[in-house]
């Protein structure tokens, strides 16, 4: 081979061998633009030029910024990911006596168990997950996601029925959630039939056996199984699962924190500002959109007109990119941060499970780390296409010598980096195809275009 024949199979061989290094974030980069080139661009960016990050808070909260789906192009996007029953799910109601009837009977679900309950419940629901798991070796390689989203399963078909979750309705949860979650990720396309087999059994098991909490009476029979679909098997599911798989990853991959944890030494708060802490550097919300109903005066600055997209971006304004994690810094008032919205703000639809999340992440992080020590070195971004994976050491097992050890996080970080090389072009592909699908569709501006002429067409399942 000639000098010039080498030197282009070096070339070639260092720009196969950068890939995972460059071309993910180019792709992510592209398909941003692309997303606002065929969704079209809309909305007042939060923090942004015309609201800055000091008036985040004022402007998220003001009466005025109620709207939730109706005027947004963005929304037909959200409910087509959401289908079936977008039209009824809880954050996306406009307001007015449906969206305050749907939110009271989900309070008053919630609001059913005692924190001592809550404990019970979330714990006996983890370990039956985790007796589950492989015990014929000593370590094992896990999607934390996926290993969590059964827990939630049945901790939430508990709470809305008071009966232990039969295996079968376990399997029909986590096959809705993980599809919604993935479409929503951009990593596959929608499956309307998985969904569709979650609503026939809810709108059976409510012929024959409801829960013991009336369900909304604003809604008709098939509206109340879209609406526990929407709220508890699709939100509640998907979101839990995916604060458990932020949290744990971030144990595994800061060892002392983990080791802390795992001494016993530390402070009963411990977990909980270990908690906040992975709550601040991947918040669980991306980007939340609000049409207002009315103009938002501003001291000093021009109001904000009535019909305005505001879209707030969670991560933008708590800006933890880059910062080292610290729980410690959680003690102080003076190194806690203030730009902290885990829940939302409370006077706009705040997430209904604010008042015991924390406790529920704590005892199923409880659970896990009493049977495993976690190990990962895959790259931790807040949306976490790669479903966290991780790998479990079980703490009665043998011991894992430090070269074995290195070995296997080597192994992992690297299969993590070439995978996310064919995932994001996936990504690319198949969100592109959603983005422009669901402005086609219009499933949001086809309803109440429908709505104002006097009769709402049923968009629940999602075409």
């Amino acid at each position: 081979m000639s000098a010039q024949g080498w030197t282009t199979l070096a070339l070639t061989l260092a720009v196969v061998a950068s890939l995972p290094y460059w071309l993910p974030r180019t792709v992510i980069a592209l398909r941003v633009r692309i997303f606002a080139r065929v969704g079209g661009e809309e909305g007042i960016q939060a923090p942004g030029r015309e609201v800055p990050a000091a008036e985040f808070k004022q402007v998220y909260g003001h009466p005025a910024a109620n709207g939730r789906s109706r005027g947004a192009a963005l929304s037909d996007l959200f409910w087509y990911w959401l289908s079936p029953g977008a039209e009824i799910h809880q954050e996306h109601l406009e307001p007015g006596p449906r969206y305050d009837d749907v939110a009271r009977t989900t309070r008053q679900i919630l609001a059913g168990l005692s924190r001592e309950q809550w404990t019970e419940l979330v714990g006996r629901c983890t370990r039956r997950v985790l007796d589950e798991l492989d015990d014929t070796t000593d370590v094992q390689r896990v999607r934390l996601r996926d290993l969590m989203m059964p827990v939630w399963a049945e901790v939430y078909h508990e709470v809305v029925f008071r009966e232990r979750c039969p295996r079968y309705a376990r399997d029909l949860i986590v096959g809705n959630a993980d599809d919604v979650v993935s479409a929503l990720k951009c990593t596959r396309l929608r499956h309307m039939d998985r969904r569709s087999r979650l609503t026939a059994y809810l709108r059976d098991r409510l012929a024959h056996d409801p829960p013991p909490v009336p369900l909304p009476s604003t809604l008709s029979e098939r509206e109340r199984a879209y609406y526990l679909q929407g709220t508890f098997f699709n939100t509640a599911v998907v979101q839990m699962s995916e604060a458990m798989a932020h949290l744990l990853l971030a144990l595994a991959t800061h060892r002392p924190v983990q080791d802390r944890l795992a001494a016993g030494e530390e402070d009963a708060d411990f977990l909980d500002r270990v908690i906040n802490e992975t709550l601040q550097h991947f918040p669980l919300f991306g980007v939340a959109h609000r049409i207002t109903s009315d103009a938002i005066p501003r001291d000093g600055r021009d109001p904000i007109p009535a019909g305005s997209v505001l879209l707030f971006n969670y991560p933008e304004y708590q800006g933890s990119d880059g910062a080292r994690f610290d729980p410690d810094r959680w003690l102080s008032p003076d190194t806690r941060p203030s730009a902290f919205i885990p829940f939302g703000v409370t006077a706009n639809r705040p997430c209904p499970a604010r008042g015991f999340a924390v406790l529920t992440m704590r005892v199923a992080a409880e659970e896990t780390l009493r049977r495993f020590r976690l190990e990962s070195s895959v790259e931790h971004t807040r949306s976490l296409p790669s479903r966290g994976p991780c790998l479990l050491v079980p703490r009665t097992g043998a011991l894992w010598s430090p070269v074995g050890r290195r070995i296997r996080l080597s192994a992992l970080r690297l299969a993590d980096r070439w995978a996310a090389v064919p995932r994001s072009l996936v990504q690319l592909v198949l969100g592109s195809y959603m983005v422009w699908d669901a402005r086609r569709q219009g499933l949001c501006r086809n309803y109440f275009a429908a709505s104002s002429g006097g009769s709402a067409p049923s968009v629940a399942a999602g075409r």
